[in-house]
């Protein structure tokens, strides 16, 4: 069974930092680019941040920029969410997903239905 699990969510206060992990399982998703998102109460997902099969090509929302990075360690075949001065308003579930369809090395797929795989999400609260 093909499985993201994400971890590392929680309760922080604003200017904190966390860093959400993202293990895969059932098969290994080395090339594929995978991605963070995130879903606020009564918002819609969003995209935050993109990361290529190697690592050498990322992408970030504005509001994400220069506070959060994205990477991945192809030995644990995780991909990894360090979020640093956090906000009240980066509060959200948080999901991983995976894109198995594109063969372009530094292709990152910015579309929700690009992606062929998600975690279950993980819950992260901000307090002011």
């Amino acid at each position: 069974q093909v499985q993201l699990v994400e971890s590392g969510g929680g309760l922080v206060q604003a200017g904190d930092s966390l860093r959400l992990s993202c293990a895969a399982s059932g098969r290994s998703f080395i090339t594929f680019p995978m991605a963070w998102f995130r879903q606020a109460p009564g918002k819609e997902r969003e995209l935050i941040a993109v990361i290529n099969w190697n690592g050498g090509s990322t992408f970030y929302v504005d509001s994400v920029k220069g506070r959060f990075t994205v990477s991945r360690d192809h030995a644990r075949d995780t991909v990894y969410l360090q979020m640093n001065n956090l906000k009240p308003e980066d509060t959200a579930v948080y999901s991983c997903a995976a894109s198995h369809r594109y063969n372009v090395p530094t292709y990152l797929p910015k579309g929700q239905d690009e992606y062929d795989y998600w975690g279950q999400g993980t819950q992260v609260t901000v307090s002011s």
